[in-house]
């Protein structure tokens, strides 16, 4: 294999540990011109970027100890460590909100605790499946060991509520994601969200 082949991702250290990551695997963050620090989930804004674990712990460890302005090397002004945290979470939230919408959009979501769970005995296994986080403890069980059973991935995120809303109805405890070209990325999206809240 060429050497045009083998093509290493960016790698950069996380502020707070100064463990060094592929790129993808940390989160960024920038300074708006008002010299306030913003976090950059998509890596999209432009400017000199700063980078911590996606980790809660490693983001209000960089804010305590003011490494943001060492990184941007000026006095930067940022939320207070449990400010920036709850943002960070409620963007990556909305993330997988938005996926779950394209998905629903497409048709591809199949909702309910006894249709998901027909889905997944079904000739046609869905790609993945979600249980709320706060369905009740036999539901979530079910679900989750029939996947499992099933070979099926699995994840307990979001609520009865959100999974609702997403499809304009009442709130469901869990739905069933069918096969398509996002599932990959909404399950990182998932793990990415659930590792920052310290859950994985």
């Amino acid at each position: 294999m060429s050497r045009q082949n083998v093509q290493e991702k960016p790698q950069r250290s996380c502020l707070a540990c100064r463990e060094t990551r592929d790129r993808d695997c940390l989160i960024r963050f920038v300074l708006s011109p008002e010299g306030e620090v913003l976090p950059d989930l998509e890596a999209r804004l432009p400017g000199r970027g700063a980078y911590t674990c996606i980790s809660s712990h490693c983001l209000q460890t960089a804010i305590k100890q003011h490494l943001f302005n060492r990184a941007f090397k000026c006095q930067v002004s940022m939320q207070s460590p449990d400010g920036i945290t709850t943002q960070v979470g409620n963007l990556m939230r909305e993330r997988i909100l938005g996926y779950l919408g394209l998905a629903n959009r497409a048709g591809k979501i199949i909702s309910g605790g006894s249709l998901v769970c027909d889905t997944i005995r079904g000739k046609i296994k869905p790609g993945l499946v979600l249980v709320a986080i706060n369905a009740s403890e036999s539901i979530s069980e079910k679900i989750i060991v029939l996947a499992g059973v099933h070979n099926i991935r699995s994840e307990r995120v979001l609520t009865k509520e959100d999974f609702g809303a997403i499809l304009g109805k009442a709130p469901r405890s869990a739905v069933a994601i069918r096969q398509g070209g996002f599932i990959a990325r909404l399950f990182g999206e998932i793990k990415r969200y659930r590792n920052f809240l310290g859950e994985v």
